[in-house]
């Protein structure tokens, strides 16, 4: 039986205790598929793992490196979520450095509303910018003032409150602090515990922000049901599920970014709901499902052709339009087969590379396997062994291991930039398709090309094979470019690490550190 998510508290679990998530790993993926055990951890069989244990509670091993080069953090993961809601009001109760961040968030709700065919405007966050003073005496009447003022400058639907490692580990209790100030501004106060350090992996941060959406933005007991509405959890890319879902008869109701709080209240209205990646969108639709009765769709993820089948029929029998859907499919793939056969052809002896976060490199991987690129390796940011409602058909990667094949080299690590000399040396490959653009100029400036995906949505459904394949034609255009650039940029990291050849040697033996600095 799926744990249920529980409402009352304002805390979520981490992902590392409630799914056994881990950032450190390395082997073939079907290696992976067998130790996470994903269908004994949905049903609390006995598991597999370091130490045995029972459902959800077994431990799968992990590589845990003595060296942590670059991350992010939940608190920035709820910047980039509900910061990026049209109506209403994010304040950070945190030093100003914690905001750093806003700037480019700024320019991805931008883009988001651009695609989305909505009003421009800037993201609304406020700070509490709290000084050496506040951390010793406390900022409990900082808080209260800025929610005044955010009430009184914007008029939100809504207001949030999030938390910060500043505001942890002084004790501030925004929780008390919330309930006070709602009764007086008169509209939702919500707290979000995200402080840097509640978790090891940042995707905590988007269970975060789906749980205060939940417990307090979404309609309770709701009136009616809107047998045409779907909810898709998702990020800011382009509105490419209106079109595919237009067969079905259904509208979209995007959550959270660029969304509004009207279309979050609404969401206990909808018909269903699904995602275009498990990892970003199993808790809230775990959660919708629990407590308010809107079924999950358990399927596949909407990548190449099984997969885009799949989570179609699946959505189609909830909705009862399968005759629909069926024509729909069969017509699709008429329609594309020309072009992907096109596409095929002009990638024969192309080998391509993910570095993403988990479930949506497992869609990328389908896509790339779908036009004929040749994957040895991938790295994904972290691995989930079991997703949040541990639907039988939402298991990714075993999904993409049992339609498309093994991978060699697959790992999981945490955007770990040190790494990529070891991992390019054993996995040859012709591009990178990159999500977090902090590591795209890492696979540059070792001569291959990269795709830093901004628009998540790119590979979606069916026309996804063919957007995918036309945009690495103009990557694999700068082929050149990236080698004249190899040959003019110094790498940083010492001539004994480059000449190593296993890229978790530091987490495996993390004593030669010391024999190395001596």
């Amino acid at each position: 039986m799926v744990k249920k998510i529980n409402l009352d508290m304002s805390t979520v679990e981490n992902r590392e205790m409630r799914l056994g998530t881990i950032i450190g790993w390395d082997g073939k993926a079907s290696q992976l598929i067998e130790e996470s055990d994903y269908e004994g951890r949905s049903e609390k069989k006995q598991g597999h793992g370091c130490g045995g244990g029972k459902g959800g509670n077994c431990r799968l091993c992990e590589l845990k490196s003595p060296l942590n080069q670059q991350t992010m953090c939940a608190n920035a993961i709820v910047e980039c979520q509900i910061g990026n809601t049209e109506d209403c009001i994010l304040i950070q109760h945190a030093p100003i450095g914690c905001s750093a961040d806003n700037p480019w968030f700024n320019l991805a709700f931008h883009n988001g509303l651009v695609r989305r065919k909505k009003k421009l405007q800037n993201l609304k966050i406020m700070s509490t910018n709290l000084s050496e003073k506040d951390m010793v005496f406390g900022a409990s009447d900082k808080l209260k003032r800025t929610i005044r003022e955010a009430k009184e400058r914007y008029n939100p639907k809504a207001i949030f409150v999030s938390m910060a490692c500043a505001t942890a580990i002084i004790g501030e209790d925004i929780d008390s602090i919330a309930e006070e100030m709602e009764a007086e501004v008169g509209v939702p106060v919500v707290p979000l515990h995200c402080e840097g350090f509640r978790s090891k992996h940042w995707s905590t941060g988007f269970d975060i922000s789906q749980h205060g959406v939940a417990r307090q933005i979404v309609k309770r007991n709701p009136e009616k049901i809107q047998k045409d509405l779907i909810n898709i959890v998702a990020l800011w890319g382009t509105d490419y599920f209106t079109q595919l879902l237009a067969p079905l008869g259904l509208r979209v109701n995007y959550m959270i970014d660029c969304a509004n709080y009207n279309e979050m209240h609404q969401a206990s209205e909808a018909v269903a709901t699904t995602t275009f990646c498990h990892t970003l969108g199993s808790y809230l639709a775990t959660a919708l499902e629990q407590h308010f009765g809107v079924p999950q769709i358990d399927a596949p993820q909407p990548y190449g052709l099984a997969g885009t089948d799949a989570w179609l029929r699946a959505i189609a029998k909830v909705v009862g339009k399968e005759k629909e859907t069926e024509e729909y499919i069969e017509s699709e793939h008429k329609r594309i087969a020309p072009k992907v056969a096109e596409l095929r052809e002009f990638y024969k002896g192309v080998k391509g590379f993910i570095m993403t976060g988990s479930a949506y490199a497992h869609g990328l991987l389908s896509v790339l396997r779908e036009l004929g690129i040749e994957v040895q390796g991938s790295i994904v940011f972290h691995h989930d062994p079991v997703y949040d409602g541990a639907g039988k058909h939402q298991d990714s990667l075993k999904e993409f291991v049992d339609n498309y094949g093994d991978i060699e080299h697959y790992s999981v690590s945490k955007t770990q930039a040190y790494q990529l000399p070891q991992v390019f040396r054993r996995v040859k490959t012709d591009f990178v398709v990159i999500r977090h653009q902090g590591l795209a100029p890492e696979a540059a400036k070792m001569g291959i090309p990269a795709l830093a995906m901004g628009d998540e949505h790119i590979p979606v459904g069916y026309e996804g094979i063919i957007r995918t394949g036309e945009m690495l034609k103009g990557i694999l255009a700068r082929k050149k470019f990236n080698q004249v650039l190899n040959r003019h940029v110094e790498s940083p990291y010492s001539k004994w690490w480059k000449q190593q050849d296993d890229p978790f040697l530091l987490a495996k033996h993390p004593e030669i550190l010391d024999t190395v600095i001596k």
